[in-house]
């Protein structure tokens, strides 16, 4: 094996299907080291040159593979038989395995022996990167983890007190040393948790420490983001469908219930469920079963249910949108995550963490944040939360080139974030240009009004005065992503 590329992280690719391990080759080769095998046996062979160790090692061996992509049906060892073989001699190497839709039965064995994650074949392309990041900075993570001693709550040191992936709980504001003291209270136990707080602040990074903790850290975390997924769909996505069940169900398809079994079901934004839904969530709650779609025999899982929302339930409630019985069911115990201008003073923390987890991509560069660059990040109200930090840190490094991060190298809108009064008195002066400050009163009054309405743009133009169209075109033209953060349009 030659020498890889400074800081890049290696992927193995074992699939049988020749177009498909070229493909994933030229995707995955800017972004990693790729190495390929055609089927179980070279795998298998190669991972034992890798260790070092003919009869394989614990998977510390450093010239071992970070993450390995495997196919589920191949010849010879198939997926299941190459999973059990990397669990017992490669422990810690975390597995990706790739599916058909016609295997998806056995997505649940491999999640059991221990594949951190599946992906459909024919796969998307954000997601398959998206999905590889996330497992490769949790397993970096967890590495990192195993390094720290951590005093008692109580006395915790001034280092960070997670670190990695969970970008989302990285911090030393009060407030978030009592969510780190929750967390490991209720990974202890099996209650049902409901998390609140704005987008982008990391309540699915939160769900899944919770999990890592738990008694079911070993088995599958499953994340479905509700409001993600049609009304019509929803039902059959959670719960599965037997074949025949509608129109368009070929096949009989296991809900994310099954795949969660034994392990942790994320909802996330939970309040968007019909309220047909909901009242089979709360059957399932109360009694720990549920229907496939098209099934009349229930089905038994031992699942762990945490959920999140944005959003006000109780408001919800009200409204007559969500089930009052259904709510005290999911919140029997509650963690709102505070957003990110709350706590202003971890935003070098974390800035200084996307960096450093980032850097990878970017040629491994590091480059400092200096006192002016500093200061005009923790002046911005950051109404994207930790999700637009990490956006603007990755904005940075891969436009910039110097070993330093400055105030003239952030985007403009944070540059010119400042309070109404301060911004005219600076356009009067001379010192901020009449365009910028329209620009950034502009994007302020837009995000304030969708945030108001949930992001509903209709709603949105009403308040505002404007129509749909109009606010959609002001929206493009400033760099307003539907999901509340902007980047920078181009000038």
């Amino acid at each position: 094996m030659g020498l890889l590329p400074e800081n890049k992280k290696k992927v193995l690719i074992i699939d049988d299907e020749a177009s498909v391990r070229e493909s994933l080759q030229l995707l995955l080769g800017r972004r990693y080291s790729v190495e390929i095998a055609e089927n179980g046996e070279v795998g298998l062979h190669m991972l034992r040159q890798m260790s070092g160790v003919h009869g394989g090692n614990d998977g510390s061996g450093e010239d071992l593979p970070d993450l390995v992509l495997l196919d589920v049906m191949m010849p010879g060892v198939d997926g299941i038989e190459m999973l059990k073989q990397i669990r017992s001699n490669y422990s810690s190497i975390p597995v990706i395995m790739v599916t058909a839709s016609k295997t998806v039965r056995t997505v649940v064995q491999a999640m059991k022996i221990g594949a951190v994650d599946y992906l459909n074949k024919p796969f998307d392309v954000e997601e398959l990167l998206e999905r590889i990041d996330d497992t490769l900075n949790r397993a970096e993570a967890e590495q990192t983890r195993q390094r720290v001693v951590y005093a008692p709550t109580a006395a915790r040191p001034s280092v960070t007190p997670v670190e990695g992936d969970l970008g989302s709980v990285v911090g030393q504001h009060p407030v978030m040393r009592d969510l780190y003291a929750k967390v490991e209270q209720l990974a202890k136990r099996d209650t049902t948790v409901l998390i609140t707080g704005e987008s982008g602040t990391g309540k699915e990074m939160i769900a899944r420490e919770i999990h890592r903790l738990s008694r079911r850290g070993d088995g599958p975390f499953v994340a479905l983001n509700c409001a993600a997924i049609p009304e019509s769909l929803i039902e059959s996505e959670l719960f599965g469908h037997e074949k025949g069940a509608f129109t368009h169900a070929v096949e009989r398809r296991l809900g994310h219930f099954e795949l969660a079994d034994q392990g942790t079901l994320f909802l996330d934004e939970i309040g968007e469920l019909s309220l047909p839904v909901q009242v089979k969530m709360l059957r399932f709650l109360q009694d720990q079963e549920f229907y496939r779609v098209g099934r009349s025999k229930p089905i038994r899982v031992d699942v762990r249910i945490l959920a999140a929302t944005n959003r006000s339930l109780e408001t919800a409630i009200q409204e007559g949108r969500f089930r009052q019985d259904l709510y005290y069911r999911i919140n029997v115990v509650s963690m709102d995550i505070p957003p990110l201008r709350a706590r202003i003073e971890d935003v070098r923390a974390l800035a200084e963490h996307f960096i450093r987890k980032l850097s990878p991509m970017y040629g491994g560069r590091l480059p400092k944040l200096v006192p002016d660059a500093l200061e005009v990040l923790q002046s911005y109200s950051w109404p994207g939360n930790v999700r637009e930090l990490e956006n603007v840190v990755e904005s940075v490094l891969a436009l910039g080139s110097a070993d330093q991060i400055t105030a003239q190298d952030l985007p403009a809108r944070l540059r010119t974030a400042r309070s109404s009064g301060d911004i005219k008195e600076e356009v009067v002066a001379g010192n901020v240009p009449f365009e910028e400050a329209e620009r950034a009163f502009e994007t302020e009054l837009i995000l304030k009004a969708l945030r108001k309405t949930n992001f509903v743009q209709t709603r949105a133009a009403e308040l505002l005065g404007i129509s749909r169209r109009i606010l959609k075109y002001k929206m493009d033209k400033l760099g307003i992503k539907e999901e509340g953060s902007t980047e920078d349009s181009a000038e």
